[in-house]
């Protein structure tokens, strides 16, 4: 029987390296484990509306988010990135604790240092790139790596106009954290609202005049298109033709 003094690490003779050498996994990173646990009650949560496509919508999001809590994956932290429009988040954080996502906007507050802000796009304008941006926190990209879903967060600034655009076979939901917006001039979304998208449907966004704008978004689609999605804006040409209905 090996004695205590024969399973202790010698000098000079190399050791395994243990598990300890590994990065940090979910549970070691409670704030970024509990913002993923109000993703998933804000899924549970709530109601679809009576219709069929939001309910299979939200189970998707809310069983895909479930299986990478039960799952505690290893964290892929990638280095902080902030953008213009950053400057707004703590205004949109503070609205956002205020109101019905207080629970969301709390959790995100805890790791709003941690975030990678970023466009998606090779080109930007210099106009959207003042008053856009998302940040990632579940995905193929994200801090907290799969490849079924992808959550995260977009912020605008106040006044904001996001040009019509779509996503190539991804379905996509988004749900007001702070500030009301408009999708396509068809209505006015308050905190807690959920829009669905089906993929390729074409959307226009607006905010208000006096308040940034945050929402938590959640894209499903194939894992392929998620890592790299695919993320089209239609011609200027092409916006006024539809918004006039020609």
């Amino acid at each position: 029987m090996a004695t205590d003094q024969e399973n202790e690490p010698q000098a000079g003779v190399s050791q395994p390296e243990t598990a300890a050498a590994a990065g940090p996994r979910l549970r070691d990173c409670p704030d970024w484990y509990y913002l993923l646990r109000e993703f998933e009650t804000l899924y549970r949560q709530g109601s679809a509306g009576g219709s069929r496509s939001i309910r299979s919508h939200r189970k998707r999001v809310r069983e895909a988010v479930s299986a990478v809590l039960e799952s505690n994956p290893e964290m892929a932290m990638r280095a902080p990135e902030t953008k213009p429009v950053t400057a707004h988040l703590g205004r949109a954080l503070d609205i956002g604790e205020r109101g019905v996502m207080q629970g969301l906007a709390r959790a995100l507050s805890r790791v709003s240092d941690q975030l990678t802000w970023e466009y998606g796009y090779e080109k930007v304008s210099p106009s959207l790139a003042r008053k856009y941006a998302y940040c990632e926190v579940m995905g193929p990209n994200g801090p907290v790596q799969t490849g079924r879903l992808i959550i995260g967060f977009v912020l605008f600034a106040p006044n904001t106009t996001y040009p019509q655009h779509s996503h190539v076979e991804i379905e996509e939901s988004y749900v007001s954290v702070a500030g009301a917006w408009s999708e396509n001039d068809a209505a006015v979304y308050a905190p807690g609202s959920l829009i669905l998208n089906r993929a390729g449907d074409e959307h226009r966004i607006t905010t208000g005049e006096q308040q940034p704008c945050l929402l938590a978004y959640a894209w499903s689609g194939p894992e392929s298109r998620l890592r790299l999605p695919e993320m089209k804006l239609t011609p200027p040409r092409q916006q006024r033709a539809r918004r006039e209905g020609r």
